[in-house]
């Protein structure tokens, strides 16, 4: 294995992460999965986005829910497989999987939203952020039934969750199960953290001008 320190020999597999990250995630489950099932194009309907929450506006739920998992499983496959290679590494092919999602070379980089590529991601970087951020989404969800608007809050609470538990010695629950991850100065997870969910605001553009002018579709609705 490389000297990861070294940025002279490690820049290569840093490299060859964040490109490996960026094609696995612009694979387009959702779309995939709709047109196996004979449903057509799933860019022609509702929002047109490729994500879970427009696929479960073509009846189907049970490809709304395989198009989630798969969604977040790449980001998580990602960054796991890269983690093998060090923290630099495993952010980088995270980060790159919800860039490969929201800007997909195969569709003209005309992607999804990013937010299951997100969790997906963060559970397998930080569990403890992860599920923080799933907790976060299920709450504002079930209270407004935007999905838009549970992703906008908790993605923008990924990175503080981060930066709190990277300055304090916070006790990890998850340690004990052998799922934690010691957080203390852990300023690559923070990073990437933010860098995400500057990714995944600026993909829900759109959704903000809806949710400010109160025209945004609520969950379930087509």
């Amino acid at each position: 294995m490389p000297d990861l320190f070294h940025w002279g020999v490690a820049w290569p597999y840093f490299l060859s992460a964040l490109v490996g990250g960026y094609l696995l995630g612009s694979l387009p489950f959702g779309l995939l999965l709709v047109r196996l099932a004979g449903l057509g194009d799933v860019r022609a309907i509702g929002s047109g986005n490729i994500g879970a929450t427009n696929v479960l506006r073509t009846g189907r739920r049970g490809l709304a829910l395989a198009t989630l998992l798969l969604d977040g499983g790449k980001g998580a496959v990602a960054a796991l497989i890269a983690g093998r290679y060090g923290t630099d590494a495993m952010v980088l092919a995270g980060f790159g999987a919800v860039l490969g999602h929201c800007f997909p070379v195969w569709l003209l980089f005309r992607g999804g939203k990013g937010m299951a590529t997100a969790i997906g991601t963060l559970l397998a970087v930080s569990p403890t952020v992860g599920i923080l951020v799933c907790l976060i989404w299920l709450a504002v969800a079930v209270v407004t039934r935007y999905s838009s608007l549970a992703s906008l809050i908790s993605v923008a609470a990924a990175p503080l969750i981060a930066y709190l538990l990277s300055i304090r010695a916070i006790f990890d629950p998850l340690a004990g199960l052998g799922l934690g991850m010691a957080m203390l100065g852990d300023n690559p997870r923070t990073l990437m953290a933010l860098a995400i969910a500057a990714i995944v605001w600026l993909r829900h553009w759109k959704n903000i001008i809806r949710l400010a002018s109160g025209r945004e579709t609520r969950i379930g609705q087509r």
